[in-house]
C-alpha cells in the first residue's frame, strides 16, 4: 500500500543538554524565550518566580531524565508535583525542544508520545492527546515553532508543520502542512504564508482568518450577480418583479419561453444551412471554371 500523504516539514527538537551546566544554559534560553515571548516579563525575577510554564519545563526536564534511566516511578510522581503546583500536565516521556514558551499554562495536557519542537508557543487548555490505547506513538509531534491557542485539542499521531498556527478552540485530528493557519472543528487549513520566518513565536495568534466570514462575502456576491440577472429578466419580459413571480409560479411563461426557444433554435438552424450551401457552392465553382479552362 502506497503512502498518499503530504510531505510534511517537520524539524526535530533539539535535545537538552547534559549535566548541570547543560540544565542551566537551557534554563538561561526558556528565560529569554519567555521575554521575548510576553511583553508583560519585566525583570529576571520576575520571569523566575512568577512564570509556571517556566516552572514546568524546568521540573520536566529532571522527570525525563529519570524517565530515560527507567527510573519511571520516580519520573511520574515528580512530573504528578509539578502538576500540582504549575497546573500543567507533562508526562515525563513527552519530548520537549528548546526555548519553548508555556505561556499562562493552566490546563495544558501533553501525553507521554508527544514531541514539541524548538521555539513553540503554547497557551493555556492546550491538548496534546492519544487516541488509541495501544502503546505506540499516539500524540502529536510539533515541528519548529508551532503556535497553539488557548483551548486547542491536537488529538492522535498527527505531525504539525514548522511554522504552522493553530486557533484558539480548535481540534486537530490530521497532519497540518507547514506555515498553515489552522481554525474549526474538526481543524481546517484556512491559510498559509510562506513568508513566516521560524523562530521567534507568532505573537499574532488573534489575527486568524474567519472562514464564517468569507463564506458570507461569497454568498452575498453570489446573490448580488443573481438579482443582476433577475433585473436583466425583468427588462425582457416587462413585467414587474412580482408579476414575474407569479407568473413563473403558475408557470404562464413556459409556453412563450419554448416558442422563444424554438425560435433562436430555428434562426440558427437556417443560418447552419445557408453556410453548408455556400461552403459546398465554392467546390461546384472551381470545378466549372476548371472545365472551362480545359475547353479552351
Amino acid at each position: 500500500m502506497t503512502d498518499t500523504r503530504k510531505h510534511i516539514e517537520l524539524t526535530p527538537p533539539t535535545a537538552q543538554r547534559s549535566g548541570k551546566r547543560g540544565f542551566v544554559d537551557d534554563a538561561l534560553e526558556d528565560i529569554e524565550a519567555v521575554r521575548r515571548g510576553d511583553p508583560a516579563a519585566r525583570t529576571l525575577a520576575e520571569v523566575i518566580t512568577t512564570y509556571p510554564g517556566l516552572h514546568a519545563l524546568w521540573l520536566h526536564r529532571i522527570a525525563h531524565e529519570l524517565w530515560l534511566n527507567e527510573r519511571h516511578l520516580l519520573a511520574r510522581m515528580l512530573s504528578h508535583y509539578s502538576r500540582h503546583i504549575t497546573g500543567i500536565e507533562i508526562h515525563p516521556g513527552a519530548v520537549i525542544g528548546r526555548r519553548v514558551f508555556i505561556d499562562h499554562g493552566m490546563g495544558v495536557v501533553i501525553g507521554e508520545t508527544a514531541v514539541v519542537g524548538d521555539d513553540c508557543l503554547i497557551y493555556k487548555g492546550v491538548v496534546l492527546g492519544g487516541t488509541t490505547l495501544q502503546r505506540a506513538k499516539r500524540h502529536p509531534t510539533l515541528g519548529k515553532g508551532v503556535t497553539v491557542g488557548s483551548n486547542a485539542c491536537i488529538l492522535g499521531a498527527v505531525s504539525i508543520g514548522d511554522g504552522a498556527r493553530i486557533g484558539s478552540g480548535s481540534v486537530v485530528i490530521k497532519d497540518v502542512v507547514e506555515l498553515a493557519t489552522v481554525v474549526g472543528i474538526p481543524g481546517r487549513v484556512v491559510s498559509t504564508d510562506p513568508a513566516v520566518a521560524l523562530g521567534a513565536p507568532n505573537l499574532e495568534h488573534a489575527a486568524l482568518p474567519d472562514p464564517l466570514q468569507r463564506i458570507v462575502k461569497d454568498l452575498l456576491g453570489h446573490i448580488e450577480r443573481l438579482s443582476s440577472r433577475l433585473h436583466t429578466l425583468e427588462s425582457i419580459v416587462e413585467l414587474s418583479p412580482e408579476e414575474l413571480a407569479e407568473k413563473l409560479q403558475r408557470h404562464e411563461l413556459q409556453d412563450e419561453l419554448e416558442q422563444e426557444f424554438l425560435r433562436v433554435y430555428e434562426q440558427k438552424d437556417d443560418a447552419d444551412v445557408k453556410e453548408r450551401g455556400i461552403a459546398s457552392a465554392k467546390p461546384a465553382t472551381k470545378k466549372a471554371k476548371s472545365k472551362s479552362h480545359s475547353a479552351r
